[in-house]
């Protein structure tokens, strides 16, 4: 990668398995994570040196944790700093495993005989597990993890952080699996960390997500599998193994790459009846902006010139980019219910509403002709949104942002109630 500035890099601060983070002298908020060139298995009852393994290791949790953020997930994540390390925000972390499966494997089925490798779950399986080395990370159950009663960085994790969590394994799971479907890999299960960011006290996605946090299997198929399994399962550790062990390692970080590439293309074109509805059509666009989605402002009026209409209606047509066009007319909406009839691309009305006829101008967007499939959406963002829901459909990096910003609604509503609560005790 292209030279870095040069940090001041303090002392260590925590070592682990696979890794070193370091203090950074001049930026007391941050940290460096350092990986090392060591693969561990059995809570490091088998532990080899991989060289190289630091600098693919690092690729692809930089890419994966962009890919997060890109999304809208919350991360320590703060850059790549060289082949080696990357630069985080200072976190106390939560000794807790969070491990989320969509296919039963591996020691969930010595801890649940009777259940078939293969076995899909749906809704997701969540467990957690102590980090506790001594012990063998024994599984918790959430009301030990309550009981516990843990204080970091200022923050008591409660019932209402142990939600937030949950709900953000299973959303980070989803972008992940999504984002790997395009590769035809299925992700099997996955493990993360959350870390309490020391300057916000808000709870991120912390640690690292490489190929020793998940299982993945190219077009579902175990025999096929390019995560650490392969080293797990090694009967004798060889130098031929080794290589078939970084082969793979080496796969996914150059596959985690193309999980940050749109795989299809699309716009909005949103069709204005007046240049006086701008400031309302803006709104679309800046909501569009938010999803990665380009959008085009046009303006034509299907009572006044109808053949303009079609014409600019033909100009998006023959290029071959799928569109969503959105009509934004006041008062008699023509414009919507002509552009339903004479394409087949999705459109979707979104009339400026008055307050004093905005009643009566609305019908001329809901009563539609037979044949006509034009929707209609009051607010310009939820106007964007559904055009992203559809090109989610195809897009996986849209359906990601649409996922994060579920997610972003949920804790958002959680932390209000709880604020409120502890207002009112």
């Amino acid at each position: 990668m292209a030279a870095t500035p040069e940090l001041n890099i303090g002392q260590k601060l925590s070592e682990g398995k696979t890794k070193q983070i370091f203090e950074l002298a001049d930026q007391p908020g941050l940290v460096l994570v350092q990986s090392k060139d060591q693969i561990t298995a059995g809570n490091a009852v088998r532990k080899d040196q991989m060289e190289g393994k630091a600098a693919i290791a690092n690729r692809t949790t930089s890419c994966v944790f962009k890919l997060l953020q890109e999304a809208g997930i919350k991360t320590a994540f703060v850059e790549q700093h060289s082949d080696t390390a990357f630069v985080a925000a200072r976190c106390e972390m939560i000794p807790i495993e969070w491990v989320c499966r969509r296919v039963a494997t591996g020691s969930f089925l010595k801890r649940n005989p009777g259940v078939k490798e293969g076995y899909r779950f749906s809704p997701l399986k969540m467990e957690m597990f102590f980090k506790d080395d001594a012990n063998n990370d024994p599984q918790w159950s959430e009301e030990q993890l309550l009981e516990t009663k843990f204080s970091l960085a200022g923050l008591a994790i409660g019932q209402c952080e142990v939600d937030v969590m949950n709900r953000s394994t299973v959303a980070i799971f989803e972008i992940l699996e999504r984002s790997w479907a395009t590769q035809n890999c299925t992700l099997v299960d996955m493990k993360i960390e959350f870390g309490v960011n020391m300057a916000t006290q808000e709870i991120v996605l912390a640690d690292v997500i490489d190929n020793d946090s998940w299982r993945l299997w190219p077009a579902g198929d175990r025999s096929q599998q390019k995560d650490k399994q392969v080293y797990r399962d090694l009967k004798e550790v060889t130098p031929e193994a080794m290589q078939i062990v970084k082969r793979n390692f080496e796969w996914v970080s150059e596959r985690v790459k193309l999980l940050l590439e749109h795989q299809a293309s699309g716009r909005v074109v949103v069709l204005m009846g007046s240049i006086s509805d701008l400031a309302h059509c803006e709104k679309i666009r800046k909501a569009c902006t938010s999803y990665g989605i380009p959008c085009v402002l046009r303006v034509t009026s299907a009572h006044k010139g109808p053949d303009e209409t079609l014409r600019i209606k033909a100009e998006y047509e023959g290029d071959g980019v799928p569109t969503v066009f959105v009509a934004v007319a006041g008062r008699s909406n023509g414009l919507g219910p002509v552009m339903s009839g004479n394409t087949a691309y999705p459109v979707i009305n979104c009339p400026p509403l008055t307050p004093d006829w905005g009643a009566q101008d609305v019908w001329s967007s809901l009563r539609m002709p037979s044949g006509l499939g034009c929707s209609t959406i009051l607010s310009p963002e939820a106007a964007a949104q559904f055009a992203a829901q559809i090109f989610g459909l195809t897009d996986h990096l849209v359906w990601c942002k649409l996922r994060a910003s579920m997610l972003n609604t949920w804790v958002s509503l959680k932390l209000a109630d709880q604020k409120l609560q502890a207002c009112s005790i």
